[in-house]
């Protein structure tokens, strides 16, 4: 009989904690551009995966810390997002959601068919940190620990930026009314590149991260680009602290459910639980716009 221990329930909790995280500094991102310009960027794990890469390839070409890598991959992710937003996303930023929606699909599907032309579709790994850290009865993965660290201190910057700066204070005026700020000397256009940019950045970090515990390959983001916005959507679209709750929450459910379902059916979970907010609550578990 299989029984459940208080140990075990500790275990999946922190784990869920340390997915969390993760989840989390990525959908921040994700959450910043819909906030800032009512954009679906569906895009967002393929950024992800150029993180990966970049951080795979700096380690195997010239054996850079992947930790470090984080000093080239979020610089280099964040021109790409200010390139992708003002020579696409821009013309889409007044059109409805739908041309955005299908605008940022094809630079996904372009991003992973251009990784896939010049890298292959082999699973390619960052072999450098392995092992567990063991607490009493609980054993974590070190690279989750460190993945984890690293998700914290770069979501906190984020939100120090947000609220504590004046770039950051033009952004989350842009998100919450686009007309008043440029009325107050907002320029508005340049809010959307930094937003864009920022959030690349973010995506870049996650790959990076992210590569360090499994093997990273050209399809790699699909499932983190959902994840996000399953988290925007616990979390309350717009919402930039509701995306950080929603992360740690999906991560919570993950771990748990796995106590109690086989892999396959633990898979569905997160799609079980998107279809349940949307339906009971569609503006997310905190204030947020209608998903």
């Amino acid at each position: 009989m299989f029984v459940i221990t208080p140990a075990m329930v500790g275990q999946v909790v922190i784990s869920g904690l340390l997915a969390g995280a993760l989840y989390a500094m990525v959908a921040l991102g994700l959450g910043l551009i819909f906030g800032v310009m009512r954009v679906l960027n569906v895009a967002h794990g393929s950024l992800l995966m150029l993180g990966a890469y970049t951080t795979f390839w700096l380690f195997h070409w010239f054996g850079l810390n992947p930790y470090l890598s984080l000093l080239v991959s979020m610089p280099a992710l964040f021109v790409v997002g200010v390139v992708l937003q003002s020579l696409l996303v821009r013309r889409v930023v007044d059109a409805p959601e739908l041309s955005s929606l299908l605008l940022m699909f094809g630079v996904g599907i372009a991003l992973v068919n251009l990784t896939q032309l010049a890298f292959t579709s082999d699973l390619r790994s960052v072999e450098y940190l392995t092992g567990s850290f063991v607490l009493g009865p609980f054993a974590f993965s070190k690279s989750r620990v460190i993945a984890c660290a690293f998700a914290i201190v770069i979501t906190a910057g984020a939100f120090w930026f947000l609220q504590k700066t004046r770039l950051g204070k033009a952004l989350r005026a842009v998100s919450q009314s686009r007309e008043v700020a440029q009325v107050c000397g907002v320029n508005v256009q340049r809010i959307h590149m930094l937003a864009f940019g920022l959030a690349s950045a973010l995506a870049a970090a996650g790959g990076t991260l992210v590569a360090v515990m499994v093997a990273i390959q050209p399809e790699m983001g699909q499932v983190y680009t959902f994840k996000s916005f399953l988290v925007i959507v616990l979390g309350g679209a717009g919402n930039y602290p509701g995306a950080l709750v929603g992360g740690l929450l999906l991560g919570l459910v993950e771990q748990l459910s796995s106590l109690f379902l086989t892999t396959q059916v633990n898979e569905a979970v997160a799609y079980v639980l998107l279809v349940l907010v949307l339906l009971v609550r569609p503006t997310g578990l905190f204030k947020g716009r209608a998903s």
